[in-house]
């Protein structure tokens, strides 16, 4: 019992501080369409990146090599591997964050697609939880680090999803086929 605690709070700590982190976005100067259109799924591309999506849209989570002294390795490599039981071990969530447009509900989940429809997708991860989602207005569907219609949608592939929560209804605005 203490183990499944400890395991959820881990989880639940982690997506938290990754999506904390993700709330500065682009920068204020950045204007280009590009740079909108990847701030408009930051938050979605990294909670994706946290349960082991590489979309390709965010920036990669993990440290990078810098001239740290050898005193933090240690903490380094626990933080480390604490990233990467998340990425294997998180099937769905959702946590709520302050973004520059106000509160907002982040949802993710990794499963089977069950169902697709020209209007959205029903995912059923590996634990029973089973979830319909509406395609967003500006969905993002990526395969191989490469956008893709939602036609490429299929019953049966693995995917993550992330999206938000408004009320009853969850919209996708990322999907990344694995």
């Amino acid at each position: 019992m203490t183990r499944t605690r400890i395991a959820l709070t881990l989880c639940t700590l982690g997506l938290a501080g990754l999506l904390g982190l993700t709330g500065c976005g682009v920068g204020a100067g950045t204007t280009t369409a590009a740079a909108q259109a990847a701030a408009d799924v930051t938050d979605d591309a990294t909670a994706l990146q946290a349960v082991g999506f590489n979309t390709g849209l965010a920036a990669d989570p993990s440290p990078s090599a810098s001239t740290e002294p050898d005193s933090a390795t240690p903490r380094k490599d626990r933080r480390m591997a604490i990233r990467k039981y998340l990425r294997k071990n998180t099937l769905h969530g959702d946590i709520t964050v302050q973004g520059k447009d106000g509160v907002k509900t982040i949802v993710v989940q990794r499963g089977t697609v069950t169902a697709v429809t020209s209007t959205g997708v029903s995912v059923k991860s590996t634990d029973g939880f089973a979830l319909t989602w509406t395609f967003g207005d500006k969905l993002r569907l990526v395969q191989d680090r490469k956008a893709v219609p939602t036609s490429t949608l299929k019953t049966g592939q693995e995917i993550g999803v992330a999206g938000t929560r408004d009320g009853d209804a969850t919209k996708a605005r990322l999907i990344a086929i694995t």
